[in-house]
């Protein structure tokens, strides 16, 4: 229960979606086109401009991060029989999309001084059934690209980037979402950038790019018959519906004219996170959220507390304060589907004590000062 005090103030949500200026008119344009199924003109200039901020050089609006997952192991071969190395400390989206093929989810932990996974344990992996490694970035943090890259080359294996944290960050290897022969972005509405639901297949693999457009297109070639390059479009191969609605890709399309101010925003707060509270940290033996060479997207900033015990009672005491904070993943590989689908090497305990530890501040693009205010006070009074 909140206080009396709290109450008697507004509640400093976790997360709000971002309202960008032509969102309203954008919709309003489609509804009165009569065209709001997908691949519109909305499509095409939301395509066009995830193009320009990832440098990918082919984009596929999809309806969900999750579902351009699954197209990505889908395109890849992934079958029965194949196993995929991906973290244990990412959200469900990446192991359903192996588990749905019949392949075997293979866990490793991460390094925990990121919440990546951990390079060292991939190589380890890496066997004769491996058939892709899948990688996030956490928090729009890179992953060690150098040491992933390095051991998808010499195994011959291709990576699949989730990227749903990492839109626009610059890793100093390249984008974040062009790192993988396929790469993926959220669109969902705790995301920096949203359309209310959605998402993004990069194909950076140019030879992977006329099957997902028919995949995506319920395994049919429309995508050519729209181009006029055939006369008839035909049902060619196996697929479904993923494509976003042209409803939805007129939102994405006002908050990617908007990417800039949205980054300038969440970095405002992010950056009074570090600085405000790094003097409290370090006297109540907590540590904050601190990447490699400050490369992020400022789509989290958290707290690592000194124990398990901590986490829940330092939530619980922001809630106290009318402030919504969160912990995030519980590892897949100690969950019912995880022990069912997937299999570890050793015990993963980078993975399931980060979880027990961490916790999420607020931190949305519109944020006033006096709510970073408060949440920065009420970290401080803990």
């Amino acid at each position: 229960m909140l206080n009396a005090e709290a109450l008697a103030v507004d509640v400093v949500r976790f997360s709000q979606p971002y309202r960008s200026p032509d969102e309203l008119a954008n919709v309003h344009s489609v509804l009165a086109s009569g065209h709001a199924h997908g691949d519109g003109s909305f499509t095409a200039k939301a395509a066009g401009r995830l193009r320009a901020i990832t440098t990918s050089p082919h984009v596929l609006l999809t309806t969900s991060a999750t579902h351009a997952l699954e197209m990505a192991s889908s395109l890849l071969g992934i079958g029965v029989g194949d196993e995929v190395i991906l973290p244990s400390y990412t959200f469900p989206s990446a192991a359903n999309a192996v588990a749905r093929t019949g392949a075997t989810c293979v866990f490793v932990d991460i390094d925990p001084a990121t919440g990546n996974l951990d390079p060292d344990q991939v190589e380890e992996a890496v066997g004769p059934r491996t058939k892709a490694i899948s990688i996030m970035n956490y928090g729009g943090v890179p992953v060690d690209i150098a040491a992933i890259t390095a051991i998808a080359l010499k195994a011959a294996l291709p990576i699949i980037e989730d990227n749903a944290h990492g839109l626009g960050v610059d890793s100093g290897m390249g984008q974040l979402g062009t790192i993988g022969v396929l790469g993926v972005q959220s669109f969902h509405d705790t995301k920096n950038v949203h359309s209310g639901e959605g998402g993004a297949l990069l194909v950076n693999d140019p030879a992977l790019l006329e099957r997902a457009e028919i995949m995506r297109e319920k395994g049919t070639n429309r995508s050519q018959y729209l181009r006029g390059q055939i006369d008839k479009y035909r049902w060619v191969d196996w697929g479904s519906s993923y494509l976003l609605s042209e409803i939805n890709a007129a939102v994405l399309d006002s908050q990617l004219a908007s990417f800039d101010e949205i980054q300038r925003l969440r970095l405002s707060v992010w950056d009074r996170y570090a600085l405000e509270l790094d003097d409290w940290a370090d006297h109540a033996g907590v540590r904050l959220m601190a990447p490699p060479r400050g490369i992020h997207a400022a789509h989290l900033f958290y707290l690592v507390m000194p124990d398990w015990a901590s986490q829940s009672r330092m939530i619980d005491h922001l809630k106290q304060d009318g402030i919504v904070s969160a912990f995030h993943y519980v590892p897949l590989h100690s969950s019912p589907a995880g022990r069912r689908y997937g299999r570890v090497l050793r015990s993963l305990n980078a993975c399931e004590d980060f979880s027990r530890r961490i916790v999420r501040l607020p931190l949305w693009a519109g944020m006033s000062e006096d709510q970073v205010t408060r949440v920065i006070g009420a970290v401080q009074a803990f």
